[in-house]
């Protein structure tokens, strides 16, 4: 990719690209070198893009064939670009590169998955014979836009967890304001010029740059936002909801997701897998494999072919096409990390491999002998650390993983097929995996958790449903 280190990214309102004296530098998260200087946000600008999203919803003049048409020709360009944005993902979020590879394929897939359900939004027709003598009346529903969409985006998915709230947004007909992660923010700007390069009418995408404080703060204040979608920590997804009142909200929240290895599993192919999974992204995936619970009998097998594959990860440059395992955000979050695995070794938790860092990489890291009341096993580590714990029964490791705060995802490895069957009716998440880890998501899948991981689901077509608001019509036909 171009080396665009010193160069000005500007914010995105209005079909302009504005330039403001504020600046936000960006870095790169592996060797510190400034990577971009993008345009930081005042209360003119956020007003602007809010006033500009409006305008654009009143005029009404993104129908539903020029929507598709947006969305399929973003896909493409997402394509055709793919090396840039990967290479940007890996350097600002410090992703390794094949996995950034990876994020810029999904994005122009949940594009495409969006573009597809623009064609099919539809109401319905409501029987009227159930109630008597309702024969006079014909009763249908139709579907329309809900309004502004504010879209506030994490760091650890720039791209695609962008394209989730605004290929939808899109997609139902509404215009879409996006505060991205401000570490992060280069990747959701090349969207915008992406989106721009597509026919994106005027005023249906912004892009403002800033913090929480200010930047946040002034659009969940703003009562011409209509819905808002957003992805991070509960604290702050508590308070969204509790700012904006009765407006709509999706919230994608925290998580300590965990894997049941059982008894009958395959228990190579389940630690090989799992090996990869606990450490993707360092740990920084939403869903990432945070606790592992083996049956007792099968406990020696899986920590040789698991401690095995964690040995295997390379640790380093993003860039490099073999590094799995790259920098976390920052040093402060290492930091962090670090100190929460000291907290449980010194209460009694067995560290089997890593549980160091150099800057901001904190190593691989597998614990044993963990337990409830430790930050570790509790909080969303969102690093590159896992737990292992064993169990007896089903039962015992069922509620071990219902034991949390957090319902997002959890994964099984089992050939019971009447236990494959069962256990999503017991698990307390959003979404059972069966044989594979919890770190499983593909675009199109309704995608949201449970608890204290959020309201609401993502995925193109399920986003959308509460993107619309849905109308009822009555029809007296004696009139």
């Amino acid at each position: 990719m171009e080396k665009t280190a010193t160069m000005k990214q500007n914010l995105f309102i209005n079909g302009e690209w504005v330039g403001t004296p504020g600046v936000h530098r960006i870095y790169n998260k592996y060797n510190g070198e400034l990577f971009a200087e993008v345009s930081e946000s005042g209360e003119r600008e956020v007003n602007d893009a809010i006033e500009a999203a409006d305008l654009a919803f009143k005029r009404g003049a993104f129908s539903p064939e020029n929507r598709y048409t947006v969305l399929a020709k973003a896909s493409t360009l997402l394509v055709q670009h793919i090396d840039d944005l990967a290479g940007t993902i890996a350097i600002e979020g410090g992703k390794p590169i094949k996995d950034a590879l990876a994020e810029v394929k999904r994005t122009a897939n949940t594009f495409l998955l969006a573009a597809e359900e623009a064609k099919k939004l539809k109401g319905e027709i409501i029987p009227t014979q159930a109630a008597a003598g309702m024969d006079t009346r014909f009763i249908y529903t139709v579907k329309k836009p809900v309004g502004i969409v504010g879209a506030i985006t994490p760091f650890n998915f720039p791209l695609n967890l962008v394209a989730h709230k605004v290929a939808p947004a899109l997609a139902a007909g509404n215009p879409v304001i996006i505060k991205p992660a401000s570490n992060t923010a280069v990747s959701a700007l090349k969207l915008c010029e992406l989106l721009e390069k597509a026919g994106v009418p005027k005023g249906y995408v912004q892009c403002v740059v800033g913090s929480g404080a200010v930047v946040g703060e002034q659009l969940l204040t703003d009562p011409r936002i209509a819905h808002y979608t957003f992805t991070g920590s509960p604290a702050v997804g508590k308070h969204i909801q509790e700012t904006i009142g009765l407006r709509k909200v999706t919230l994608e929240l925290g998580s300590n997701s965990a894997t049941i290895v059982h008894k009958d599993a395959n228990i190579a192919s389940a630690a090989a897998k799992l090996a990869k999974m606990a450490f993707a992204h360092a740990g920084q995936i939403c869903i990432s494999v945070q606790r592992i619970f083996v049956h007792q009998s099968v406990q020696q097998q899986f920590m040789e072919t698991f401690l095995k594959g964690v040995s295997q990860l390379k640790v380093g440059d993003p860039l490099d096409p073999n590094t799995d395992v790259g920098p976390m955000i920052s040093e402060k979050e290492a930091e962090r990390i670090e100190e929460w695995v000291n907290e449980a070794k010194q209460s009694g938790a067995t560290i089997l491999t890593g549980g160091y860092r150099e800057g901001s990489m904190y190593y691989p890291t597998v614990i044993t002998d963990a337990y409830k009341g430790m930050k570790v096993v509790d909080e969303e580590v969102f690093a590159p650390v896992v737990s292992v714990s064993t169990y007896d029964t089903i039962e015992e490791a069922i509620d071990m993983v219902n034991d949390s705060k957090y319902g997002l995802q959890a994964g099984i490895y089992t050939k019971d097929l009447s236990l494959s069957f069962k256990i999503p009716y017991l698990l307390d998440v959003g979404g059972v995996i069966i044989n594979d880890t919890c770190c499983f998501r593909t675009d199109q899948m309704p995608y949201g958790g449970v608890k204290e991981s959020g309201i609401g689901r993502e995925g193109p077509a399920y986003a959308m449903e509460e993107m619309l608001e849905t109308v009822t019509v009555v029809v007296n036909l004696e009139e």
